[in-house]
């Protein structure tokens, strides 16, 4: 995948989640089936994990210094999402999500579209070499590649849409 072409489906699959839970009613967004999380603490899940992002991409050197670059092959997309699914799948605590109510929508909205557009405007400062060597720490992968690291957080939102969707189903019941 080029650098324009993760920039895109990285924003495109997180404007995708958020249409979506825009379009939520009220219940909707508050439902929960089972005790999982309800579309809104999916959306601040989302949300949350982008958070550091705006904080650490600016600085190339820090990157550099405090993680060092790739000490193994790159992995393609496949290989990113096939490792991830090995790991536990728990989210650590800083990014687990409070209980969000509907009056919280539209500032989580806001927030998530700033987010997306300075983490947009940061990646494209990459060349593809910083991408694929880059390195950044994830709780669960350890070290990736930047790359890597937007291949994972690109399908993250994906994935948090489906689990929203899942858990709607059986509102419908």
């Amino acid at each position: 995948m080029t650098k324009q072409e993760l920039i895109k489906s990285f924003y495109d699959n997180h404007k995708e989640m958020s249409d979506y839970v825009n379009s939520l009613t009220d219940e909707q967004f508050v439902y929960s089936h089972n005790g999982k999380w309800t579309a809104g603490q999916q959306f601040s899940h989302v949300y949350l994990t982008l958070l550091p992002f705006p904080k650490i991409l600016p600085s190339k050197e820090f990157i550099e210094q405090k993680f060092g670059k790739i000490d193994r092959p790159i992995w393609d997309y496949e290989t990113v999402l096939k490792n991830y699914f090995k790991t536990s799948l728990k989210a650590p605590q800083q990014f687990l999500p409070e209980q969000i109510n509907t009056e919280q929508k539209a500032t989580i909205t806001d927030d998530l579209q700033k987010i997306l557009l300075t983490i947009q405007q940061l990646l494209d400062q990459y060349t593809d070499e910083e991408l694929d060597t880059l390195v950044l720490p994830h709780p669960l992968l350890g070290k990736m590649t930047i790359r890597e690291m937007f291949y994972l957080m690109t399908y993250h939102a994906t994935h948090h849409l489906g689990q929203t969707e899942k858990n709607l189903e059986q509102l419908k019941r």
